[in-house]
């Protein structure tokens, strides 16, 4: 596997995505925020098709589109609470529909908008791979400068308003971040596994302890190891990588939920 320079490729690129959904990703659950994730994550279906139909560069449809959605759902979440969730499938429904409706009218649309909904991780470009290293190095500085009222504002909102943390300016900023994450993710491993890895990792740990700095290195280490089990399992029998690392990655998340359900019980 190693000899590869395919795979070699691919699992570096996995493990740099471990660190932006591990720490992204712990922050995320943390807020309970993974409808909305879905949903920013779906509504950039919406900005992939856009771009395919004017014949722009994808990444700038994505960009736009995902900073688009994070700040819609964060106004209307803060203004609008009663409304947020079917605001949010609305969004959701929209951006499907719309990026699949003008996509198709766009030609040889088919294969780039399948690229954004499951990935290839064996065929990214050292470009990518840019990217992501660009990405978790914004993650990383974001969340150091700001990892005291973001922790607060993630587990406590109330406490913070108290203190007069300006929540909804930190509130802002987790979902810009999560809309960047996304943005530079799926288009590396698609729409399905950037959910997967940013929800069912910190979830688990969670269930250990809740200091978020462990929370955030235990769902990066986690990741990594299911990236590279994946890749290994599909390369071992030639299945399609990306979705051997999600259906492990759900296998593993349901097997560990049953296990500590069973253990709190007896």
């Amino acid at each position: 596997m190693l000899s590869d320079p395919f795979l070699l490729k691919a699992l570096l690129a996995g493990l740099l995505i471990s660190v932006a959904c591990g720490i992204v990703g712990s922050l995320v659950v943390v807020r309970r925020l993974t409808f909305i994730t879905g949903g920013i994550a779906h509504a950039v279906l919406g900005g992939v098709g856009v771009a395919l139909f004017f014949n722009i560069a994808p990444v700038w449809g994505i960009f736009i589109s995902g900073q688009l959605a994070a700040l819609i759902l964060g106004i209307v979440s803060r203004m609008v609470k009663r409304y947020e969730e079917p605001i949010i499938a609305a969004l959701w429904s929209i951006g499907m529909a719309l990026g699949v409706l003008l996509a198709a009218l766009s030609p040889g649309y088919q294969s780039d908008l399948m690229s954004y909904l499951f990935g290839n991780i064996l065929l990214i470009s050292p470009l990518d791979i840019v990217n992501v290293v660009v990405l978790d190095a914004i993650i990383i500085i974001i969340t150091a400068l700001f990892y005291k009222p973001l922790r607060i504002v993630c587990f406590d909102e109330e406490y913070a308003t108290l203190r007069g943390l300006p929540t909804n300016f930190f509130y802002l900023l987790l979902l810009s971040l999560i809309a960047l994450t996304v943005i530079c993710v799926m288009r590396v491993v698609g729409l399905i596994m950037v959910i997967a890895l940013m929800a069912l990792p910190p979830t688990m740990m969670l269930r250990h302890t809740n200091r978020l700095h462990i929370v955030m290195l235990g769902s990066s280490l986690i990741s990594a190891a299911l990236i590279a089990a994946g890749l290994l399992i599909s390369f071992r029998f030639d299945y399609p990588s990306g979705a051997t690392i999600v259906l492990l990655t759900g296998l593993v998340f349901l097997v560990k939920t049953i296990i500590s359900e069973l253990r709190a019980k007896a």
